[in-house]
Parts: C-alpha cells; sequence; structure tokens
C-alpha cells in the first residue's frame, strides 16, 4: 500500500487533518481526503467510496470518530484504521453504541433548522484537550454545523469482519469514553494505545504519521 485516505468525523473538515496530509505527502505517499456532511450515513460512505475508487490500489483507510461508522461500509481497504472511532456491527450505529458523551453534549447547541454547531469554548476543552491554545482555536476556527442523523445510521456493510484493521485508543479521549473504545477494539485485528485526547491529528500530527508510514511499509498484515 502507498495511498492514505483520512475520514474526519462529525463537525470536522478535511483541513483538520491538514498537518498529517502534508507530512505524509512530503514522504511519497498519496493522500485523499474527502469531504463529508453529505447529509447522511449512506451518503457519506459513498463519498469516501468514491475516493477508495479513484486509487490504483487498496489504500490504508483511516476513520475518526463517526467516520469509523464510514468506514466500516467502504469495500476495497487494504487496512482499516479506527482512531477512537466506532466500529458497528449488525444493526448497531454510533449513536447506540454510546454516541456523544455529556461534555460532549453539553458542548451542543441546536440550531432551528435541526442541524447543530459546537460552542468554541467548551468545543476547545472537549475535542482538542491537550493541544496548544493556539493549536485548539485554529482546530476549533475550522468545526462547521452539523446536519441531523448521520450517527445514527447504521452501515449496511462490515468491512472490519473480513479486512485487517488497527485501533487506536486515546486514553484521555473527552468524547468517547476509553473503556468504549476499548470494547469496540476487541473486534479489530490489532489495537494500539495513546495517551491523547480525541484529536491527535491536530496536537500529534507526527505521531499519527508514524503509526500510518507504518502500517503502509508493513503491508497488509494476516488475521
Amino acid at each position: 500500500m502507498s495511498a492514505v485516505v483520512l475520514v474526519h468525523g462529525l463537525y470536522h473538515r478535511p483541513e483538520h487533518f491538514g498537518r498529517v496530509a502534508e507530512r505524509l505527502r512530503t514522504a511519497g505517499i498519496e493522500v485523499v481526503v474527502p469531504e463529508l456532511h453529505r447529509g447522511s450515513l449512506s451518503a457519506d460512505t459513498a463519498a469516501v467510496q468514491a475516493a477508495v475508487d479513484s486509487l490504483a490500489e487498496p489504500p490504508l483507510v483511516l476513520g475518526h470518530s463517526y467516520g469509523g461508522s464510514v468506514i466500516t461500509g467502504v469495500r476495497g481497504a487494504g487496512h482499516l484504521v479506527y482512531l477512537t472511532a466506532f466500529v458497528p456491527d449488525t444493526g448497531e450505529s454510533a449513536a447506540t453504541l454510546g454516541g456523544a458523551s455529556p461534555r460532549l453534549q453539553e458542548a451542543i447547541d441546536p440550531g432551528p433548522d435541526g442541524s447543530t454547531r459546537l460552542c468554541p469554548d467548551l468545543a476547545a476543552e472537549v475535542l482538542y484537550n491537550g493541544c496548544s491554545e493556539a493549536l485548539a482555536a485554529w482546530a476549533v476556527g475550522l468545526l462547521r454545523p452539523q446536519a441531523p442523523g448521520c450517527g445514527r445510521g447504521v452501515p449496511r456493510h462490515h468491512r472490519w469482519k473480513d479486512t485487517p484493521s488497527t485501533y487506536v485508543v486515546c486514553g484521555r479521549d473527552r468524547v468517547i469514553a476509553p473503556a468504549l473504545q476499548r470494547r469496540m477494539a476487541s473486534r479489530c485485528t490489532e489495537v494500539r494505545e495513546w495517551l491523547t485526547g480525541h484529536s491527535p491529528f491536530v496536537g500529534h500530527p507526527d505521531l499519527l504519521v508514524e503509526l500510518l508510514r507504518e502500517l503502509l511499509a508493513a503491508g497488509t498484515p494476516h488475521r
């Protein structure tokens, strides 16, 4: 594998992965970061499927948070990476697996059209704990409103059942409880654990780049 698809979570944008993508491209790795916010899990999955299909060989596909539900339904990946992400089984959604933590729920500001946004001060404390104030402010500034219902979407396929996968538990996460992460991680081929918050691609991009380069160099391990 020499290509990576990076899939963001709710409220986020492809630009949040910018520091990771830049480092990977500098190393000669092809990187695609599709935009989600298509209105439903099925539409988001289709957008990522199109990105995977555009590549010449099966890529490594990483999903962060809600992005785990998205990559679960995508065919053609050489390896799946769940970064503090949801790993749904049959009939499950991100919401039924645990959904937003109470701390994240406090940060959610509902809009009159059913969409939600995150209050900036609370978003920085919940999503980007462990990041510098400047980095957290940059990341919060990129956040966008989220359409309703995506977290309740149920994947039609469950590719982690037949594709090698790595789960990264983030032990200081304030969005998805580490205990829940570890339960979902038991579904994956291998598990790593970092002492970071929910968004290591912002605060610790080199840590994520090192892992992805390691997995790419190893190729596709067998179960």
